[in-house]
């Protein structure tokens, strides 16, 4: 039997209780080819179903997790659904847990996967944050949802694109300043162009919420190419997952 690669996991920097556990993958350790190469755990991108199917089994086991992950049909909305298992995926941005065993998921290239839960671990909560999720307020409806107070939530903000690779145009940047003046400061205006900072829009969208205690990922997805995936940057890719769960 051939050994299966090691499978590459990037782990938040936060002071979750011990029996919780949150990471994201990179593209490292599958099987899928080309584009996809290797570890794409995304059904919707054209990649070859059996090699999908064997990327999430190995996922599963080299991770040692509890369950099947709540994998989502995400859409770029605001829906937040509990993590258990759906005959199908449901069409959802956000996922929580307050029982042991449920693994919740959030699938990216570019976009943000944001994980959180309460100083307590008992309930976590994980957000896929792309700038319409963000310009919608997904963060904060999805902790309005939840009855924790927001002074008790920790927060991480996972692998996602970084500024110098976010170009974006006028119009954006005066529908987020229309949202909050103060995320003027997350954009960056040079001569021909205008940066996002997408990482910083939400770490701002967290704590104008009342999410005092963030950690963030200092890295880019567009940027890293032996690392990670980027739609931005490819167009047709695979995709990473960030997951988090309680022991």
């Amino acid at each position: 039997m051939t050994e299966r690669p090691a499978i590459e996991v990037i782990r938040p920097q936060w002071a979750a209780p011990a029996h919780v556990q949150a990471l994201s993958t990179t593209r490292a350790g599958g099987v899928s080819r080309g584009h996809y190469a290797s570890l794409n755990l995304a059904t919707h991108v054209g990649d070859e179903p059996d090699a999908i199917a064997r990327n999430r089994a190995h996922l599963k086991n080299a991770l040692n997790l509890p369950g099947e992950p709540c994998w989502l049909t995400q859409t770029h909305g605001t829906v937040l659904i509990e993590a258990r298992r759906y005959p199908t995926p449901p069409e959802a941005d956000a996922c929580f847990c307050v029982r042991p065993g449920q693994v919740c998921a959030i699938l990216t290239a570019d976009c943000l996967p944001i994980l959180l839960c309460d100083r307590r671990g008992e309930t976590l909560l994980a957000v896929h944050a792309g700038w319409r999720g963000l310009l919608e307020n997904i963060i904060t409806k999805a902790l309005d949802a939840l009855p924790i107070a927001r002074r008790d939530w920790l927060a991480w903000i996972g692998p996602g694109i970084g500024v110098e690779a976010y170009t974006v145009g006028t119009e954006l940047v005066a529908r987020f300043c229309a949202q909050d003046a103060g995320n003027s400061a997350c954009f960056v205006h040079g001569n021909d162009s205008i940066k996002a900072n997408l990482p910083a829009l939400a770490e701002r969208q967290l704590q104008r919420a009342g999410v005092t205690a963030v950690s963030r990922y200092e890295g880019c997805t567009a940027a890293e190419s032996a690392r990670f995936f980027s739609y931005r940057r490819q167009g047709i890719t695979g995709r990473m997952a960030t997951l988090i769960w309680r022991q």
